[in-house]
């Protein structure tokens, strides 16, 4: 649900730490759960040609060799993989612990586990159903089925085709995502906040929690039953999958079965995470619960929808970025070996989660961890499962050494430069963070790109061939990453894990961090010395007897830009300590009295400096003061006005606790 959690998001990173930590942890039984009586019966498996290997004696050598190895390293927890093909289970199988403080197993046919943004697959499904009973229509403005109003962009309206394919334009909301005690009804929650939008519909690829929120209240008002009713009623029901809720706090039945969720697997149990925009990603699921959903979807709908229906939601449509991963309609694409699969991947703060599934061949591959684990293992643990499955049973047809082509290092030059991720803030203080993080794009030694957000699994810079104009190929994997030129520029670009949802576009040059945090920083620098330089001064007059040789509006000038420094630093100091603290999802709204503090305190700061700090230096010049003060003068102007360009631009200087 959290996809990436908000440090990607923040700071654009691309993929997460891939690493696998080297750290055992200890006491975690590592021998797989037993299969179910349903996985055992499924050894052999019939139908198409593809995977011709992939049987149950094959899947579970493989994954017992793999995943207790990689849990250990990771100190993660538990985990449960199914794989499914042809419809029938080829295995399920549970590692480590869903309770580490009691020592109990993961049972992939019982133990829940959070597929967060994962759970969004249900919500398109429940969306298609209602298109299938004619009461939706994919490509009519939303505000039809709402009771309160989307507002348009330059008058265009947000359709759930756009939402469906993450192109409603909608910026990013953090706050109250997450909760650990309760929840508020989904109607009101959407109201509460209604996102900007900071794209024009249909252009732009921008992950939002909160518009497939608004999906699952469409599906709500137009079916006349709450969305975990219908959900229940319309696909567990229908899949018997018994140990699935999308119900906050769990029912009283599900709650024994709830794995517990970690940090790391040898730290504490945490809270529950509660979803306030339930419908994108509040689901808890068994892995056997999940396998029926795949088979579902690989059986052209199932009993959950049309073939039609399903082949439509399996299609990867549109162009926005060739070469690269595409959205489907909800899923979004994997290529992977030459062979399409649709997938979705998901994470709460506790657990991560991805589900593909390969319609052609039909097979699919379910994995979920109870921790991050160490240094991001739990990325590094899925993200290599899912290759090495594809590596493993669905490998590419005669393959062939990378050729690159004689544009590389011309082309690798257009891609110089920083870079925001689309998936961001735009609206409110927390933009600021693009600021602190947006991505850069250099060269390596060999004029390849070099992009340090991108690397391999073992944190190394990714090396990059390109095999066709403006798309380059990952040496060391499946990775792609294509870019857009418009009128002999590059203009956007985006790699295959995130490209159907979150693209990056060049950072305007008045944000462009490249030359404004150098100078920033230069500028806080110069603000603090000339606040430190007020006591420091005063304490060595009276150190040695001596007296401020400065009277009048001189002194005036004087004791007034050092204070206005010192309320500035105050200031920043104030908006670090907010903007460190958004990570702390439980914190959010404690803190709603130091960010209208800032911002109030802020505007006075920012602004008074600037106009004390031109009167200093009127003052120092037209006076009889040394070469220094004259100097220090005018850098202290530059300095205000640099830090005050940065708080207009990011909106430091506004008014409101929401991001």
């Amino acid at each position: 649900m959290w996809k990436r959690s908000w440090k990607a998001v923040a700071a654009g990173v691309l993929a997460l730490a891939v690493a696998v930590p080297a750290l055992t942890q200890p006491g975690t039984p590592l021998a797989p759960k037993p299969a179910t009586a349903e996985s055992a019966a499924a050894v052999p498996i019939t139908g198409t040609s593809y995977a011709a290997n992939l049987t149950k004696t094959d899947a579970d050598a493989w994954l017992d060799g793999y995943m207790p190895y990689a849990l250990a390293r990771g100190d993660v927890a538990g985990a449960v993989v199914v794989i499914v093909k042809d419809g029938q289970v080829v295995t399920e199988r549970g590692y480590g612990y869903s309770d580490v403080a009691k020592r109990k197993p993961v049972d992939p046919a019982t133990t829940l586990f959070r597929p967060g943004s994962t759970s969004k697959l249900f919500t398109w499904t429940a969306v298609m159903q209602q298109v299938e009973a004619g009461k939706l229509n994919l490509d009519a403005d939303v505000n039809q089925y709402l009771d309160f109003k989307i507002p348009d962009y330059q008058g265009k309206p947000v359709t759930l085709r756009q939402i469906m394919t993450h192109t409603a334009g909608f910026e990013e909301i953090i706050k109250g995502l997450l909760a650990f005690d309760h929840v508020t009804p989904l109607g009101e929650e959407l109201k509460k906040r209604v996102p900007e939008r900071i794209f024009a519909p249909g252009t732009t690829p921008a992950y939002s929690n909160y518009a497939t929120a608004l999906a699952g209240y469409i599906v709500e008002r137009v079916s006349g039953m709450p969305f975990d009713d219908y959900i229940e009623r319309n696909i567990f029901q229908r899949l018997g999958m018994a140990h699935s809720t999308f119900r906050q706090p769990l029912p009283a039945n599900l709650k024994p079965f709830m794995s517990q969720g970690y940090m790391l697997g040898s730290g504490k149990a945490e809270k529950y995470e509660m979803i306030s925009l339930a419908p994108a990603g509040s689901l808890a699921a068994s892995g056997s619960d999940m396998a029926k959903f795949m088979i579902a979807h690989l059986n052209d709908g199932g009993p959950l929808i049309k073939p039609e229906t399903a082949r439509l939601m399996h299609t990867p449509a549109g162009n926005i970025l060739p070469g690269v991963n595409r959205m489907a309609l909800g899923f979004y694409e994997q290529d992977i070996n030459g062979h399409t699969a649709v997938a979705h991947g998901g994470d709460t703060v506790f657990f991560h989660s991805d589900l593909l599934i390969w319609p052609k061949e039909k097979v699919g591959v379910f994995i979920s961890v109870n921790s991050p684990g160490k240094d991001g293992a739990a990325g590094a643990i899925r993200g290599a499962l899912m290759d090495q499955f594809a590596d493993r049973y669905l490998p590419v047809e005669n393959p062939k050494p990378l050729v690159e082509l004689p544009t590389a290092k011309e082309h690798a030059k257009m891609l110089v430069g920083t870079w925001t991720n689309s998936r961001k803030i735009g609206s409110n203080f927390a933009s600021i963070v693009s600021f602190i993080s947006d991505a850069t794009v250099s060269l390596d030694a060999d004029g390849r790109p070099l992009i340090p957000s991108v690397t391999t699994r073992g944190g190394a810079p990714r090396t990059w061939i390109e095999t066709a104009p403006f798309v380059w190929q990952a040496s060391d994997g499946h990775q792609r990453l294509a870019a857009k030129v418009v009128d002999g520029k590059i203009v956007r670009w985006s790699v295959d894990d995130i490209s159907p949802f979150m693209v990056f576009d060049r950072t305007p040059w008045y944000l462009d961090g490249a030359w404004l945090m150098p100078l920033f920083l230069i500028g806080v620098g110069v603000i603090l010395l000339t606040a430190l330089a007020w006591p420091v001064a005063a304490l060595t007059r009276r150190r040695f007897g001596a007296t401020l040789a400065l009277a009048g509006n001189d002194r005036k000038a004087y004791r007034l830009v050092r204070g206005f420094s010192w309320l500035v630093i105050g200031v920043l100091i104030g908006w670090a300590i907010v903007i460190t603290g958004i990570e702390n999802f439980e914190a959010h709204g404690s803190t709603d009295w130091l960010i209208y503090l800032v911002q109030i305190l802020g505007a006075i700061g920012f602004f008074g400096l600037v106009g004390v700090a031109i009167w200093n230096a009127l003052r120092v010049w037209t006076g009889k003061r040394g070469w220094f003060a004259k100097l220090w003068s005018v850098l202290l102007v530059l300095s205000a006005v640099f830090v005050l360009w940065v708080a207009l631009a990011f909106k430091l200087i506004s008014f409101g606790a929401a991001y």
